[in-house]
């Protein structure tokens, strides 16, 4: 009678936690092949439950600047790590210059401080490293400098993306329920867009020649750092951009970078919302990446793909066609460790009311349901 009492408990709470997330349809499939929402592993899960060494790490994004205030409503809502998009490290001159021991040190003293970590920041690859100008080899030491700077102050990881030119020209606002306003990205308004003078039309294989040369320059520096880097596939995900080709905007390309310089150190951020923008499963392609251990890096958001790579709404983390469970699912069975950001809170009344310019609310929703997936998972086994 004890046992079936504590079965059924264990049950119940997991059915709660799946309900309260809106993941009821996806508990038949659980951690354990061969068990059930009805037949819960026979690990006995003691509440409450918390992130750990072995969990992935909740992070919302935060300025380095960021106030007492800012990072005191961070904590509130149990978020313990952060992740930046950097500083202008960008001289007058327009030239990168490397990131200072001193800066960063301070940035993650203060963020300590305040009972956070900074966990991930975003460094800017240099133009003339994407279109294989005269000058790389010097923004290449630039970002070879930063990653010393970055393992000196213990920053595990470095995103960055690779793009010749990003067309934002394609995103607009829609209206999604109650009238939150939703990111929505076309390509179909944009296809015709010219190259830009100052940069130019670019081939896939001229793209991938000056990525090849960048990462065999500075992932050896990064691995014998103990500094992981992560690239963010292309967004928006269409094949060309300004009359660019994109190598970064599927996933055949995501796969071929790893291949380049085979080391965890060249990893990437997978992003499940950009994922299904492509197409693709973004549980296979979970499983791909993480069973490599090349994941670096999460951004776990939904989106509804109406055309592969061309049209696309962001939507609400529990409204789109991404399968949120079996991707926290797949993470943990690999056992990703590292940042999972909540991304791209919408815009709700409460926000736009306030008139602080934030979308506090939006990310304290995305934050609920992201940790719901993973208690869910971590209750069941």
């Amino acid at each position: 009678m004890k046992n079936n009492r504590r079965n059924f408990i264990k049950r119940t709470s997991a059915m709660a936690v799946l309900s309260a997330a809106g993941a009821g349809t996806a508990s038949a499939t659980l951690l354990h092949e061969g068990s059930s929402i009805f037949q819960p592993a026979d690990k006995e899960v003691k509440w409450p439950l918390s992130e750990g060494v072995h969990t992935p790490k909740v992070v919302l994004g935060c300025p380095l600047n960021a106030d007492v205030k800012q990072m005191r409503r961070l904590k509130q809502i149990g978020v313990n790590c952060v992740s930046t998009g950097g500083w202008n490290n960008r001289e007058a001159s327009g030239n990168l210059s490397p990131w200072k021991v001193d800066e960063l040190q301070g940035y993650m003293n203060r963020f300590k401080e305040n009972g956070l970590t900074l966990i991930n920041l975003m460094h800017p690859v240099g133009i003339n490293i994407v279109l294989g100008r005269g000058d790389r080899d010097a923004e290449i030491e630039v970002f070879k400098e930063s990653l010393r700077v970055a393992s000196v102050c213990g920053l595990p990881n470095v995103e960055y993306n690779f793009y010749v030119d990003r067309i934002v020209e394609g995103y607009y606002e829609v209206e999604g329920r109650g009238g939150a306003g939703l990111a929505a990205f076309d390509f179909e308004k944009v296809k015709d867009l010219p190259p830009k003078p100052e940069i130019g039309k670019h081939s896939a294989e001229e793209i991938w020649a000056n990525l090849t040369y960048f990462l065999k320059a500075v992932i050896p520096v990064a691995e014998k750092l103990g500094v992981r880097m992560a690239l963010h596939p292309n967004d928006p995900v269409s094949q060309t951009s300004h009359g660019s080709d994109q190598i970064m905007a599927n996933v055949a390309g995501l796969k071929r970078l790893i291949t380049i310089v085979d080391s965890p150190s060249n990893g990437i951020t997978f992003d499940c919302g950009v994922t299904r923008e492509m197409g693709e499963d973004p549980v296979e392609v979970c499983k791909y990446f993480a069973s490599r251990d090349r994941i670096n890096h999460v951004h776990y958001r939904n989106v509804i793909s109406e055309i592969p790579y061309d049209k696309y709404t962001e939507v609400f983390i529990d409204e789109g066609q991404v399968n949120m469970f079996a991707v926290m699912q797949e993470l943990f069975k690999h056992g990703y460790n590292r940042g999972l950001y909540p991304e791209h809170a919408h815009k709700l009344d409460y926000d736009l009311e306030s008139g602080s310019g934030s979308r506090y609310a939006g990310e304290v929703f995305n934050v609920g349901f992201a940790r719901a997936m993973m208690y869910a998972v971590m209750s069941l086994g």
